[in-house]
């Protein structure tokens, strides 16, 4: 098992995860070549197992807050704690670059990325109505993290 850098090798793989997962809005493979080399704030990680991938992950790392932008495991490997061991590695690397929090949005009814993200401490702090093209709402959910302790300087 490992995580690494998605490259443009990759996108076949992204693309077809995408279909899968998002056949009502699936990103296009633009999105992922501007998430891969021209987003100065992003980076698109693979999880690889067995010579396959089964998983990626979007984060953002803006200053103080990160992002996760998108996430997916192949359905035929859900359930087998690769989303967990992708939110643990956003999670790492938000914690790594010193962000105050990290954040996502999920589609209204997906009941197991929800039951995933709580666990996982996140809160449900709003709802973005019509959210997604087709009018799905999304809940807007937030982790708090530790920050920079460097911000409690005193004189």
């Amino acid at each position: 098992m490992m995580i690494r850098e998605a490259t443009k090798d990759d996108l076949k793989y992204l693309c077809e995860m995408e279909i899968e997962l998002f056949p009502d809005n699936p990103w296009p493979e633009s999105a992922f070549l501007y998430e891969i080399y021209n987003n100065p704030f992003g980076k698109v990680y693979i999880y690889e197992e067995d010579d396959e991938v089964k998983g990626y992950l979007d984060l953002w790392i803006t200053f103080e807050k990160a992002q996760i932008a998108n996430i997916g495991v192949k359905k035929a490997y859900q359930g087998k704690g690769i989303g967990q061991i992708l939110v643990d590695e956003a999670i790492r690397i938000a914690n790594d670059n010193n962000c105050e929090n990290i954040s996502l949005e999920v589609r209204v009814g997906n009941e197991k990325a929800i039951y995933l993200y709580e666990k996982n401490d996140f809160i449900n702090v709003a709802t973005r109505k019509n959210y997604y093209e087709n009018g799905d709402d999304a809940y807007l959910m937030v982790k708090a993290l530790g920050g920079n302790d460097d911000n409690n300087i005193s004189d």
